[in-house]
């Protein structure tokens, strides 16, 4: 399951200081507009301390933890829905995500420029959000233009549906407001889908800090990203772009030493990891034994079949049955034949829901 997140933003707010530091890549981060222009792509390791856990106890030939991809896309300006900057090169590579990473500008820097002028996280969102939704907009009055009239007249019960749909869109943009906000029914979100909009993109918002503030954990800036976020539902890490670059460089115990020094549990990266994995409502099932320890990736709510069907397609057209095993057991018994004498290996059938930690073994017959 390949899932991809995308990190937007004004210019000059550090968006490709974090992918830097996300993906340990050397990607061009200059103190001028448009510094990235094709995006850059980065596929990074999900942290998992079940991985490691599961590696030692089995000793595998290969271990393989699951994987997110981040996306930097250039950066925006006012105007971009008309062409403005680099206009619809931007919003079709934003399209092509499946969550968007806004890096909003929460510190005050003399000798970094800023796009508009000040420092304001609240206008740079707005800015973005106003230039998504005329884009959306457009496409919802292209749309309309070709089908409305012909829906009245033929009376399709399917063309007046997505007719009805779409006004209800239009009429939510034009208010300028995003369709995540806008509870739409699974009907509507199946029709929804094949227009990709890009305001129906899950969001969270990077407030990007100074070193002094990480410390403290916030200032006025980052303060105001969190209430916009909070009033439209949506989620917040406030980090430092830049302290996470420097940490991206160091090895394991060196970085635990220096975040445990200044009193940080957890670096932003792995907050920022965790939490676009958690928004997109993904969690990890895993696979176990001599020669691989591997970490799948899944939508939560999906069945043991079409779990299966991750690992192969014939998995899941042949399934028979999944024998399971929670991590909990199994790291507390430290062995699977423990695990089967306390009767904590169970046989779950087709309408079994995998739940996040599941150790599957699945059989099957095609």
């Amino acid at each position: 399951m390949s899932l991809k997140a995308g990190i937007v933003g004004l210019p000059n707010v550090g968006k490709s200081t974090l992918f830097n530091a996300i993906t340990k890549q050397n990607i061009l981060a200059a103190n001028y507009p448009f510094a990235t222009i094709e995006p850059n792509v980065g596929i990074v390791f999900v942290p998992d301390t079940r991985i490691d856990f599961l590696a030692q106890l089995y000793n595998p030939k290969s271990v393989v933890p699951t994987t997110f991809e981040f996306t930097d896309i250039a950066g925006l300006v006012k105007g971009a829905s008309q062409g403005e900057g680099l206009g619809n090169k931007f919003l079709s590579h934003i399209r092509e995500v499946d969550a968007i990473v806004e890096v909003v500008r929460c510190f005050d820097d003399s000798n970094i420029t800023h796009v508009t002028g000040k420092t304001d996280p609240v206008s740079d969102i707005e800015i973005i959000n106003i230039e998504l939704v005329l884009a959306d907009l457009e496409i919802v009055n292209n749309r309309l233009g070709k089908i409305e009239k012909k829906a009245e007249t033929t009376k399709d019960k399917d063309a007046l549906l997505e007719v009805a749909i779409l006004k209800k869109c239009k009429i939510t943009l034009e208010a300028n407001t995003p369709l995540r906000r806008i509870n739409f029914d699974d009907d509507a979100l199946k029709l929804l889908k094949n227009y990709n909009f890009l305001t129906i993109k899950p969001i969270i918002y990077v407030a990007n800090v100074d070193e002094e503030t990480i410390v403290v954990g916030d200032n006025d800036y980052s303060l105001a990203v969190k209430n916009y976020a909070e009033a439209e539902g949506s989620g917040v890490i406030v980090m430092c772009a830049k302290l996470e670059a420097d940490l991206a460089g160091l090895e394991k115990e060196e970085k635990e030493e220096f975040l445990n020094s200044v009193g940080i549990n957890n670096s932003g990266l792995d907050k920022l990891i965790f939490a676009t994995y958690d928004l997109l409502g993904l969690a990890t099932f895993f696979t176990v034994g001599i020669d691989e320890v591997r970490a799948w990736t899944f939508q939560k709510g999906m069945k043991a079949p079409s779990c299966a069907g991750i690992i192969h397609s014939d998995f899941e057209r042949g399934f028979i049955k999944a024998e399971v095993t929670s991590f909990d057991d199994l790291y507390q018994y430290k062995d699977e034949k423990k695990v089967k004498e306390a009767g904590k290996l169970r046989i779950e059938g087709k309408e079994y829901i995998i739940k996040d930690g599941d150790i599957c073994y699945f059989r099957f017959n095609v």
